[in-house]
């Protein structure tokens, strides 16, 4: 299914968090920001909104981000990557009240790898299926008995998507370029990957 927005370039905040891991956002980053770079046309805005304005990563990385929680302005698409505080802290009130605001926006969520547990404890995946890292299968399912848990890299309920773990945030970011922008699109950008992907 190719889904169409009435506007370009399609704004996407990615959610940082202390001890996020690096993969699950960069991942992501990296398709969005170049999606339709060979027709020198932004098919994507992506920004960071962080629960601080410096935010250091599970392997030392620092990032300054462009929005903190509260500030963060309107968007398309939110996603949210894991990290040992989305598995150990995921009851923070502030990032999911942040989810719910959004959500209630019409804003999509998305999660990758263990940012899945913070949808969670948000409420968003009520009566829903998702999906987590494989290896977290277990403690997700002790915190969270009433979702149903799939051992799928994407589960698409439509405004709420989950993806497994770490990697998957590329197999994420390619799936919605082929909603939004076709075939050729997830092409394009799985070529210039240069990965499995292709």
């Amino acid at each position: 299914m190719t889904m169409h927005f009435a506007h370009r370039p399609i704004s996407i905040g990615l959610l940082l968090f202390p001890t996020v891991e690096e993969l699950d956002f960069a991942g992501p980053y990296e398709v969005f920001a170049n999606a339709g770079e060979e027709q020198e046309q932004a098919y994507c805005q992506v920004l960071t909104i962080g629960t601080a304005h410096e935010i250091r990563c599970r392997g030392g990385l620092r990032v300054l981000c462009d929005f903190l929680l509260e500030d963060s302005p309107r968007l398309d698409v939110l996603i949210v990557p894991g990290g040992p505080n989305a598995r150990n802290c995921y009851n923070d009130e502030r990032i999911a009240q942040t989810l719910r605001t959004y959500q209630a926006q019409g804003t999509i969520i998305a999660s990758v790898c263990t940012g899945s547990f913070y949808l969670a404890y948000a409420g968003l995946l009520d009566q829903r299926r998702a999906t987590t890292h494989p290896l977290r299968f277990d403690l997700f399912r002790q915190c969270f008995p009433q979702i149903e848990l799939v051992e799928e890299k994407i589960i698409d309920e439509g405004n709420i998507v989950t993806a497994g773990g770490v990697s998957s945030g590329i197999d994420l970011a390619l799936h919605f370029l082929q909603q939004w922008f076709g075939p050729e699109a997830r092409k394009r950008a799985a070529k210039r990957l240069d990965g499995p992907w292709i």
